[in-house]
């Protein structure tokens, strides 16, 4: 590997911003591609650059033709649980077995604890200054599980002001409007608020929090890998 594609790399690395190397294996020519940049001596075409896009945000390296290979290098998937309650107990391992990084996010210290999420990071801070700190992007998921307005609208306003792929917060259909309600009078339009995914999860009748908690991750599975979105910055 080039000394100057590797320095590209580790920068990436070091700022947790994805990066793809797409080679040709026959003259030996390479392009660096992130989401939103090119750069090499490997031109690319309008389609092919679009596929190793799509390879990046699936993080799914391999042979792109007979002479082109891209290799992808990703920071982790994250996910980010406003939250230290039952669901987040269940959600947080399935996540962890899935590939994401999870925090847990709750200022409230009877609830965030390492007894009740052995293994998890936990971080006691109020939900606008952890986001703020935690800075999530195109490969985070950020859910809010509180019920309460005071912790689930700091998180859910932060969020909305990153480019992560999901966004989701617990609560019925009624809630959910008084939440929208809450975050138009805070300066969101339509759009924006059409980004948080609420009621939450897909709809399985789920009843106990295990049950939920599958809700949520496939709902963010299937976000994270939905093709409409994929160019776009939201998986």
């Amino acid at each position: 590997m080039r000394r100057q594609v590797l320095d590209a790399i580790l920068l990436a690395r070091a700022a947790t911003r994805a990066l793809a190397l797409v080679t040709n294996v026959v003259d030996g020519a390479q392009a660096l591609v992130s989401l939103d940049e090119v750069s090499g001596d490997l031109p690319l075409s309008t389609e092919t650059l679009a596929t190793v896009r799509r390879a990046l945000i699936e993080d799914n390296s391999g042979r792109l033709s007979d002479s082109l290979f891209v290799q992808c290098f990703s920071p982790p998937l994250r996910m980010v649980l406003v939250g230290a309650v039952h669901i987040a107990q269940a959600l947080a391992p399935m996540a962890s077995l899935t590939g994401f990084v999870v925090t847990i996010v709750d200022p409230r210290g009877t609830f965030a604890t390492s007894g009740r999420f052995p293994g998890v990071a936990l971080d006691q801070r109020w939900p606008d200054e952890a986001l703020a700190a935690l800075a999530p992007d195109r490969r985070t998921a950020v859910v809010t599980l509180t019920h309460d307005p005071k912790l689930d609208d700091p998180a859910l306003v932060a969020a909305l002001r990153t480019d992560c792929f999901y966004i989701g917060s617990l609560g019925s259909k009624r809630t959910h409007a008084t939440r929208r309600e809450r975050l138009l009078a805070a300066g969101f339009d339509e759009r924006a608020f059409a980004r948080i995914h609420g009621p939450i999860g897909l709809s399985i009748d789920a009843e106990s929090p295990a049950e939920i908690a599958v809700a949520i991750l496939a709902e963010i599975i299937k976000v994270r890998h939905a093709p409409a979105s994929a160019l776009q910055g939201v998986a």
